[in-house]
């Protein structure tokens, strides 16, 4: 982690398009770079199928109880192949849906691992900005882009936080 902010810094600093590209510095920052990017492909991949697993409804919540239990084989048993289980399943998660997160794009998830990796406290407008679009997506929320209201910043902030950190 602490050469991942050695190489964050330096980077953000603009060290790298300054030095020479055949220089040692410059090799094994381009390596470090290329591993960075299967990390956060494989961590963006684990998140996208953590979010699709999640049950949408009461009828997925009751199929995954009755699964659990067993119960399902014997109303199988009982009942044949076809007793109407996923059919009541998918009717009952139409009704009774749950409120649905959705999944940030891999640019928004790199900006976000980037952006908490980096951050030290302190959110300037343009990212702000970036943190209420991908808040206002994930969520289906309508906060305002014009925010200047911090507690509501550090609100979106910790909820995105909290977000990545479950779903991961």
């Amino acid at each position: 982690m602490e050469i991942n902010k050695y190489y964050l810094e330096l980077e953000k600093k603009g060290y790298f398009d300054t030095i020479d590209k055949r220089s040692k510095d410059y090799r094994e920052y381009k390596e470090w770079k290329v591993t960075q990017i299967e990390v956060i492909s494989e961590e963006y991949t684990a998140l996208k199928e953590n979010i699709e697993k999640q049950p949408k409804g009461l009828g997925d919540t009751v199929a995954s109880v009755t699964k659990a239990t067993g119960i399902d084989k014997v109303v199988k048993f009982l009942a044949g192949d076809d007793c109407g289980c996923d059919e009541r399943k998918d009717e009952w998660n139409d009704i009774f849906k749950y409120k649905a997160v959705k999944c940030v794009t891999e640019d928004d998830y790199n900006f976000l691992t980037n952006f908490f990796d980096t951050s030290k406290g302190r959110v300037d407008f343009n990212q702000k900005q970036r943190l209420v679009d991908i808040y206002n997506y994930v969520f289906t929320y309508n906060e305002n882009r014009n925010t200047s209201c911090s507690s509501c910043v550090a609100k979106i902030v910790k909820n995105l936080e909290r977000y990545l950190s479950v779903y991961k």
